[in-house]
């Protein structure tokens, strides 16, 4: 019997990313899987056999009319999200959406708009940030052990998948930039980026970001389709530590570098004006391997979802969590299309 406390929920999009949520949320028992909704028939039929409680539709509004349904869940293409997720806030249900939120920030800032009006959830699927491995870095970046920060250095390369309605950048980028967006919480001034595309006219396959900020903290992504190897592999540097991430590791993903550089200035002998000299010293210690939390990410995406559903509070990843990732991404276009020109945020 369906527990009357449970959120009802629907998915649209049963293709590549689909599944995987439908088989969280089918596996919590706050959430009654009601709904699954997608235009292909055979992929339909398959999720609906696996799941039978639930009902199929190729038509979305036919989910969005059942006034017994309290969420709706978005795995579709990107140019999608903006009117599923309008639609499903107009008929009174709450939001999760895949990334990046939306194609354009306007899109998304209407949805905020509308969402905090109507006093409903949107949350964006920033499935990094709720990584065992991710948490984990926020936790030792927030308790200063890693000193102040200097860099951020991100690389996500491997052969393919090739898209044909986004570029890498808004293939890829979300990720990382959601990372960053969650680790330092500071926001950059200034963006340049530059691309190629090798397959398909006006599509980028390759692309490297650089991001300024007030102080001297720099960002650096490289983002690539056309990889012979698959790298996930981010540092962060600080004055006193530094972090290693490497999503590739089946478990040692974090190291902890006790390692640095220390200056200090003497004045020069030889020079009777008394020029500073800088003395460099290398500081190398021990590397450390924290302990992380294994369970899936999607487990903690979709119980925020619930809870915050529940509970009538703003989830982590919300919708002004994918605005700032989307306006990074629009920049980062803007930059690519002027030839690497620096573009102000």
């Amino acid at each position: 019997m369906i527990g009357t406390n449970q959120i009802r929920v629907g998915v649209i999009g049963c293709g590549y990313w689909g599944p995987n949520l439908l088989r969280n949320f089918v596996e919590n028992e706050a959430a009654q899987l009601l709904w699954i909704c997608d235009l292909d028939a055979k992929r339909l039929n398959a999720m609906g056999r696996r799941y039978p409680a639930a009902r199929t539709t190729r038509d979305y509004r036919q989910m969005l009319a059942d006034p017994n349904l309290d969420a709706v869940v978005i795995a579709t293409p990107v140019a999608t999200h903006y009117t599923f997720a309008r639609e499903a806030m107009a008929a009174g249900k709450h939001v999760l959406v895949e990334k990046p939120i939306t194609a354009s920030s306007r899109e998304a800032e209407e949805l905020i708009e509308m969402a905090e009006t109507s006093k409903l959830v949107l949350m964006v699927d920033h499935t990094f940030i709720y990584t065992g491995a991710v948490r984990k870095i926020k936790e030792i970046v927030s308790s200063g052990e890693l000193g102040e920060l200097l860099y951020f250095d991100s690389v996500r390369i491997n052969l393919g998948l090739f898209q044909r309605d986004i570029n890498v950048v808004w293939d890829l980028a979300p990720h990382d930039l959601s990372i960053m967006d969650y680790i330092i919480e500071r926001q950059p001034e200034a963006i340049t980026a530059t691309g190629s595309c090798h397959i398909e006219r006006g599509i980028e396959n390759i692309a490297y970001l650089m991001l300024r900020f007030a102080d001297d903290f720099i960002a650096h992504f490289h983002f690539n389709w056309l990889a012979p190897v698959k790298i996930r592999r981010t540092l962060l540097a600080g004055s006193r530590k530094m972090i290693v991430y490497d999503d590739t590791e089946p478990s040692e993903k974090i190291r902890v570098y006790d390692r640095g550089v220390m200056t200090t200035r003497t004045n020069g002998d030889a020079d009777k004006e008394a020029v500073y000299q800088t003395l460099v010293s290398y500081r190398t210690g021990d590397v450390w391997v924290p302990k992380l939390d294994q369970t899936e990410a999607l487990h903690h995406i979709c119980q925020e979802f619930l809870d915050a559903i529940t509970t009538r509070r703003r989830p982590l990843a919300d919708g002004h969590a994918g605005l700032r990732v989307v306006r990074l991404l629009e920049a980062a276009q803007e930059s690519i299309k002027k030839g690497g020109q620096l573009v102000e945020l």
